[in-house]
């Protein structure tokens, strides 16, 4: 039981990192429902940036200038990406222009911080804590409490300032919204850039538990994808559940068959969830209106 208990841990703190990333997903298709392809590299970028600016600056300032660089990197995306293919309703532009983009921004990465995996010092100690006999390291508790105080943060922002009800007023009806006065393109280019910042924020979280590096985007934001679509693409609580659901299978599946079948018990159940309930385990069909 103490075994069980010790994966289960760490496979909460890997959850809430997939939770996060898969937060960004949602942020942006609730107001266009258009997906950044390349949110795995914008967690990527926010690592790296991260790892550059810490040993000059420190921990407190390196985290807004990590935030900073998300909010413009995702901005940049939706500007050169998405806005296009959103006006002409171009559902294929808009997924190859993510595509294309998270592989520049991949190349850039290894062109300036090399290939190699690089490792970023932890802010915290890295002696395990021992809570009822199981080992957490101070690193992942940060990691569940800042994953869960971003997103907490941003659904806040979203229900109490007036710009974070111009976003849930657009995520509501775009068409209706716009009719309002509302500037819809950038609420659009907004929400692009919240999404970036969380994945960002995501990197500099999970960067000091593992190796931080150019290749390190593509699986993780892969792995999100499929958390949101488990979990449901316009359900908050959604995502948090499916990325727990995800990193703890991963855990057990890695420690008691094999770490090569870890990845699969997570893609059968993404199977099972779109040839079941398409809209995911806490989404809703959308009624479209003709």
């Amino acid at each position: 039981m103490l075994i069980l208990a010790q994966l289960i841990a760490s496979g909460i703190a890997v959850g809430m990192i997939y939770g996060v990333i898969a937060f960004g997903y949602q942020l942006t298709f609730a107001t266009s429902k258009t997906l950044n392809f390349g949110q795995g590299e914008a967690l990527m970028l926010g690592s790296l940036v991260g790892l550059t600016t810490v040993s000059l600056t420190g921990y407190w300032l390196m985290l807004p200038i990590v935030l900073a660089f998300g909010l413009l990197q995702g901005a940049v995306v939706e500007r050169l990406g998405v806005r296009q293919a959103i006006r002409t309703n171009s559902e294929a532009g808009w997924i190859m222009a993510t595509i294309a983009l998270g592989i520049i921004f991949r190349n850039l990465a290894e062109n300036i911080w090399g290939r190699d995996a690089l490792k970023f010092p932890s802010p915290l100690p890295e002696t395990p804590l021992s809570l009822a006999g199981v080992r957490v390291l101070p690193m992942e508790i940060a990691i569940v409490v800042g994953a869960l105080a971003m997103m907490l943060a941003v659904e806040t922002f979203n229900r109490r300032s007036i710009y974070g009800k111009a976003v849930v007023a657009t995520a509501n009806d775009r068409d209706a919204a716009g009719l309002m006065g509302i500037n819809t393109s950038l609420v659009i280019t907004f929400s692009y850039a919240l999404s970036s910042m969380t994945a960002a924020f995501a990197g500099v979280l999970i960067a000091p538990v593992t190796l931080t590096g150019a290749a390190m985007g593509g699986v993780l934001g892969l792995k999100a994808f499929a958390v949101a679509i488990i979990g449901g693409l316009n359900s908050g609580l959604g995502v948090i559940v499916g990325g727990l659901i995800l990193g703890v299978t991963e855990t057990l599946t890695g420690f008691y068959l094999s770490t090569g079948y870890k990845d699969v018990p997570g893609l059968v159940l993404l199977l099972l969830v779109l040839s079941i309930k398409p809209s995911g385990l806490f989404g809703t069909m959308a009624i479209k209106k003709v």
